[in-house]
């Protein structure tokens, strides 16, 4: 039977790495992302390699999501849904006395908001074997200085990710802690530094696959 996967934030980083792994292995893919030219240049990629569609826009958009769930539908239902986009705020990030809170929403509504809305417009379209796999940070757990927006905003998408475990429990849910990364978005979390040391995407990805291959309890895990 195909396995059908649907990847959030897969123009780049994390995202497209899991995309081109999960090609390789034969899934047909969905990919989503807010850049279209930097999504089409995905898609082009993956579909010398599978079958593959690319719906760009914004996850914090019930349209965008609706057409999500509409292409998941047309495809008979998917096997995985990755909610892997996220934003991390202000860079470099302030202290959470100084943090503007009409920032902070934004934050928390594509790092926690986002994502629960896409599992609920997908929830009809999931297959018996559903693995969702909500991508989370050391930052929700470590209280570092001045990632109050950021790690807070993963902390709630941890919690979240239990609870709907706990209400599902026949569904396979996960967090998971990718590590470092060397990403267009780690290197905003730490401006003017060189992060060339951190490993690229592709050495989070066996971490991933491990939890859509394996039948392991819902959890947080780290890679």
């Amino acid at each position: 039977m195909q396995r059908i996967g649907l990847i959030t934030g897969a123009s780049r980083g994390l995202g497209l790495a899991l995309a081109q792994q999960l090609a390789l292995d034969g899934w047909h893919v969905i990919i989503t992302g807010r850049g279209a030219t930097a999504l089409e240049q995905a898609r082009a990629a993956l579909a010398t390699r599978t079958k593959v569609q690319a719906i760009a826009g914004d996850i914090a958009d019930p349209a965008h999501r609706q057409a999500l769930a509409v292409a998941a539908q047309a495809w008979g239902g998917i096997n995985l849904l990755v909610n892997n986009a996220s934003i991390l705020g202000p860079s470099p990030q302030p202290n959470l006395l100084a943090y503007p809170l009409e920032v902070l929403a934004q934050v928390y509504a594509i790092n926690v908001f986002a994502p629960l809305a896409a599992i609920q417009a997908l929830a009809t379209s999931f297959k018996p074997s559903i693995r969702i796999i909500n991508i989370s940070s050391d930052a929700a757990v470590q209280a570092y200085e001045g990632w109050g927006g950021y790690g807070s905003s993963k902390a709630a998408l941890d919690q979240l990710t239990a609870i709907l475990a706990a209400e599902q429990p026949t569904w396979r849910v996960y967090a998971l802690d990718p590590g470092d990364m060397n990403t267009q978005m780690h290197q905003e979390a730490f401006p003017g530094e060189d992060i060339s040391d951190r490993p690229p995407p592709e050495a989070s990805v066996p971490a991933i696959l491990r939890l859509i291959n394996d039948d392991l309890p819902s959890g947080r895990y780290r890679k």
